[in-house]
């Protein structure tokens, strides 16, 4: 009885030892003009520069906030999002002033964890970026979107 005993004391000792196999990453998309927050129909995730989408982790609560789960050893996120139904994409602000306005952006895990990160809006070609700037706190990711212009639509 005393070995059982043993056994599950050093099992409790053991569990916060334990390594994490996930963290959390808290997303916020504003409006790259308004800088309000912006409730998408869904979220696509990237991890470690690779196309697989994770939506199976990701979770948005009734006023978009979004909370996506990826693997303890990530190095790399990236977010998109869209809307009409998830037919169309939102155009990331970050990429807003490239050629090509869907351009993934990769961001550090461990620096979203550790003290947040906010992308930069490109977007309105920097006119609103001092009245939508907000501060990111750790485990935050804040990123920017407007809707695709007509022009940017992908061919069929």
């Amino acid at each position: 009885m005393s070995a059982l005993l043993a056994v599950m004391v050093a099992a409790a000792l053991c569990l916060p030892l334990r390594a994490q196999t996930t963290n959390a990453i808290t997303i916020l998309m504003l409006d790259g003009k308004t800088g309000k927050p912006v409730i998408p129909s869904n979220f696509l995730v990237r991890i470690d520069h690779l196309d697989a989408i994770h939506n199976d982790a990701v979770r948005i609560n009734d006023e978009g906030l979004g909370t996506a789960v990826v693997p303890a050893n990530a190095s790399f996120f990236s977010v998109q999002a869209t809307y009409g139904e998830s037919m169309d994409y939102y155009v990331n602000c970050d990429a807003a002033m490239q050629k090509d306005v869907r351009t993934i952006h990769w961001y550090s895990i461990a620096d979203i964890l550790a003290t947040g990160v906010n992308a930069p809006n490109e977007c309105y070609k920097g006119k609103y970026d001092d009245a939508t700037r907000l501060a990111a706190k750790p485990g935050v990711f804040v990123f920017y979107v407007r809707k695709t212009n007509w022009h940017e639509m992908p061919a069929d």
